[in-house]
């Protein structure tokens, strides 16, 4: 794995805890010296500062850093680097095309992925999409790792961006709804604590309640609703004050966003 951040380290401790693969044979490579420290300790893994020493994998490579030092890092990788092996390369670069990520790495196998931030309490959500060189047997691997933490689905390329702005970002969506709710708690009068406990669980127990019974979200909202009751006081508050518009303007923007990172 090159890059050892959040999302990498996410994954990371998914895989191991589910034994998808053992740590002694994960190798990540990662600048930061306390970064380094602290997965090598917490989760027993070989760690690096050479992206060259992780590149030399020889099954699957997985890229977990920021889209804008792509070209650094596959500067940094000597020419003869996959003279030996051809790891399936595994990418979570929000914006970042298949037709780069094969130009990165010409005549290996590449596939692009978007994760998401509840991946690290095996609740996430990850789209995949292959590159030309992908076989089925190398997709089933990308999708046993990612299967460790949450939910998994195979989409075309070119909706990869979409996918980006709705699941990718869309845990900060929620995180701000969240602590909304919460505020609009303590202006009625509740505590913060109870407040917080009451927006988190509401939106767990409803996210889980669609899950499991299939209900289309605006049979609930309407089942909830009674007429001339408090429900649809508060609904037409949130429609007045364009609460809908606006997740659907975030998801957009953060779409057009992951478009321009890709350029």
């Amino acid at each position: 794995m090159i890059g050892g951040g959040v999302m990498g380290e996410a994954i990371l401790s998914r895989l191991i805890r589910q034994g998808i693969y053992a740590a002694e044979n994960i190798l990540i490579s990662e600048p930061q010296a306390e970064r380094r420290s602290l997965l090598q300790q917490q989760y027993q893994v070989q760690v690096s500062s050479d992206n060259q020493a992780a590149a030399e994998a020889e099954e699957i490579l997985l890229l977990a850093i920021k889209p804008q030092i792509l070209s650094k890092v596959v500067a940094q990788l000597a020419p003869t680097t996959f003279s030996n092996s051809h790891p399936l390369i595994i990418s979570i670069l929000a914006g970042v095309p298949l037709s780069k990520l094969e130009s990165a790495f010409p005549d290996q196998s590449v596939i692009r992925v978007m994760p998401n931030t509840p991946a690290t309490v095996g609740a996430g959500m990850t789209a995949i999409a292959t590159g030309k060189n992908v076989t089925v047997e190398e997709l089933n691997k990308a999708k046993n790792i990612f299967t460790a933490i949450g939910e998994v689905v195979e989409v075309p390329e070119y909706l990869m961006d979409a996918v980006t702005g709705l699941s990718g970002s869309g845990p900060a969506y929620v995180a701000l709804m969240i602590e909304a709710l919460a505020d609009g708690g303590v202006a009625a009068g509740l505590p913060r604590a109870i407040a917080s406990q009451l927006a988190i669980q509401t939106v767990f127990g409803t996210a889980k309640l669609l899950q499991e019974s299939q209900l289309h979200p605006g049979e609930l909202k309407d089942r909830v609703s009674s007429p001339g009751g408090t429900t649809i006081a508060g609904v037409a508050a949130l429609e007045k004050a364009g609460f809908r518009s606006a997740l659907i303007e975030a998801v957009l923007a953060a779409y057009h966003r992951s478009q321009e990172l890709g350029q």
